[in-house]
């Protein structure tokens, strides 16, 4: 070893122990004793030094010797080996269950997790080749994959259970922040912040314990790999044969690729997405009444007071379903004589709506404007547009003033405009002093009340036409409002012991049972509050046109229901109804099970052409 030349008074050449435990004397340590015992070939700060090395301190009489094995050893390596190994299972059973998890809550099943999928092969073979560096990178990359996959799984269950569709990951991510307000406005605060947070938390961590658990599995096969290789051979061998011979357990085919056919939708969506954006643009500019004449507009119901009522998830399930239907079809049957006795007649039929479960506007935006909107970039398309919408053609008119009541508006709407509505009354300007019902700002009773005292009960030079969205059958349908007397309805104080005594939200969505019988209540309210309205003031020249937005939740309604909801045309006057009776509808307030069906955007132009509209096309 060469002398450190760094420092001028350390004696040059190495020192003589050093040269003594190096050399090959009998004097010297063997390089076995050395290799045993590192420490003795280390010299000391001074090696010139000549002071006696210190004494080591005997151990005391009660210390096992260094050398003995603690008697724990044996067990304590096989309790390693247990949580070593259940851990590696528990890494499989995730990644093997993010690959076959399906993406609707009726097909979570357990059958579903006993494939064999393809992704998991194909994986192995691809980690098997590579060195540890790239294998580790690969495997953190494909798992943090497969926990987005999975995030979006869960994201799929959630809008298939409420919307009956799958997520959308360009146009859905604001719906979150509806699903946010709803349930503060039906569960409180500190039950969505719980939520909101369980969410994200498990957002997380499926996307860390994914990548975790693939980088684990990784080294378990590089660990293995001669007997990885031929298990992953074998399993292919299998999957290719049960797929060639098309095998199934409990119905399904043994051989999956699951997780490939989740990412090609995700895919598909966002191309049809893409693609849709700008052929629906083109369609909204073309307009069958577009370039009509102000005074070709609705001749025929010109000196009508003319009421469009949307009841919230009102759909043909109420009228159909035996849990709901007993108490709704009871209730139309009671109120089709009420008006009848009243002087009223009605037609109804069915309509298919744009959306199913919620986003409400979507069904709105259909049923006026006479085109298919059934995601919120077909929204944003037309509202930002120009299009005819039914309402705006009174306004356009020049024959009405025209109205919305909005009890569900709590913020800026500036879709008014669109609509051709000359003033709305949002949720804060109908002096309601009541407490809220779960998501409903106030009663439909009193919404429709204070419509009266504000709007339809005053003197005006001309008639008028009013857009009303009732919102007391909005989910979760509890607590439900009772009717009371129409004189006593003052500013709502009186619905505070109603609302108390009423059922809590979190007792109706977790009990299927009593979610469909409260919505059926829901529903036999709103109708009984709107046909009560109509009857108690409505007029030789009032006309009501009422209709559901969509139908409720698959959970009420049932995974195979239809989009139908409900619509019917009441009046006094019958030429009203006469300019529609080759819609074939049925009498009364319950549509026929046989009752024609028409999509929704259909009903603009009928109803325009019904009542003496004459088209001037304008071209997209």
């Amino acid at each position: 070893m060469p002398a450190d030349t760094s420092t001028p008074d350390r004696p040059a050449g190495p020192p003589s122990g050093l040269q003594r435990g190096t050399a090959t004397s009998a004097e010297g340590p063997e390089p076995a004793a050395l290799a045993e015992h590192p420490e003795s070939s280390v010299p000391t700060e001074h090696p010139e030094s000549t002071a006696p090395a210190a004494k080591p301190e005997p151990a005391a009489p009660c210390e096992e010797p260094d050398t003995a094995p603690p008697a724990e050893a044996p067990h304590g390596n096989r309790v390693r080996a247990a949580v070593r190994w259940t851990v590696t299972g528990l890494c499989a059973v995730l990644v093997l269950g993010s690959l076959l998890l399906p993406n609707s809550l009726a097909a979570l099943r357990p059958d579903r997790f006993t494939r064999i999928p393809a992704e998991a092969i194909v994986g192995a073979a691809v980690l098997l080749t590579l060195p540890r560096r790239a294998r580790t990178v690969t495997a953190a990359v494909g798992g943090t994959a497969l926990g987005a996959l999975t995030v979006l799984n869960l994201l799929d269950m959630g809008f298939r259970e409420y919307l009956g569709r799958g997520f959308n990951l360009i146009l859905d991510w604001s719906l979150l922040d509806d699903a946010r307000a709803y349930m503060e406005d039906s569960m409180g605060d500190a039950t969505t912040v719980a939520a909101a947070i369980g969410a994200v938390t498990l957002a997380v961590l499926l996307l860390v314990l994914t990548a975790l658990a693939a980088v684990r599995l990784a080294g378990l096969l590089a660990e293995h790999r001669q007997r990885a290789a031929q298990a992953t051979l074998v399993a292919a061998t299998v999957w290719i044969t049960c797929a060639t011979l098309g095998l199934q357990f409990a119905g399904l085919p043994v051989a999956s690729d699951r997780a490939a056919s989740a990412l090609a939708i995700q895919a598909r969506r966002v191309q049809d997405t893409l693609r849709d954006e700008a052929a629906f643009a083109k369609e909204a500019k073309a307009d069958t009444f577009g370039a009509t004449p102000a005074d070709q507009l609705l001749p025929d119901l010109r000196g009508k007071d003319v009421v469009i009522a949307f009841i919230e998830s009102y759909g043909r399930s109420a009228i159909e379903d035996p849990v709901m239907a007993p108490g709704v079809t009871g209730t139309l049957d009671a109120r089709t004589e009420a008006l009848e006795a009243a002087g009223y007649r009605a037609k109804s039929g069915w309509l298919t709506s744009a959306t199913y479960g919620g986003s409400s506007w979507l069904g709105h935006s259909t049923f006026l404007s006479g085109l298919w909107v059934d995601n919120q970039q077909r929204y944003r398309t037309v509202t930002s547009g120009d299009h005819l919408t039914l309402t705006k053609a009174f306004q356009k008119s020049g024959a009405w003033d025209t109205v919305g009541v909005m009890p569900g508006v709590q913020k800026a709407w500036p879709e008014a405009s669109f609509y051709g509505l000359d003033k709305v009354y949002n949720a804060f300007q109908l002096g309601y002093q009541g407490p809220k019902f779960s998501w409903s700002t106030m009663p439909d009773q009193y919404a429709l009340e204070a419509f009266q005292r504000q709007v339809h009960g005053k003197k005006r030079d001309r008639p008028l036409m009013s857009e009303i969205i009732l919102t007391s059958s909005h989910q979760p349908w509890a607590p439900i409002p009772e009717l009371v007397d129409w004189e006593d309805l003052g500013d709502g104080s009186l619905f505070e012991g109603i609302e108390k005594a009423g059922n809590r939200p979190q007792d109706v969505v977790t009990d299927t049972t009593k979610s469909r019988e409260e919505y059926g209540k829901s529903v036999q309210y709103s109708v009984t509050a709107l046909t009560q309205w109509l009857e108690r003031y409505g007029t030789d020249d009032t006309v009501l046109v009422f209709l559901g937005d969509h139908q409720p939740i698959a959970r009420v309604s049932g995974t195979r229901a239809s989009r139908d909801v409900p619509v019917s045309v009441v009046s006094k006057d019958p030429e009203v109804l006469k300019k529609i009776s080759d819609w074939n509808w049925t009498d009364g307030l319950q549509p026929a099970p046989n009752a024609p069906v028409w999509k929704m955007n259909a009903f603009r132009d009928r109803f325009l052409t019904a009542y003496g509209s004459v088209p001037h096309p304008t071209k997209g």
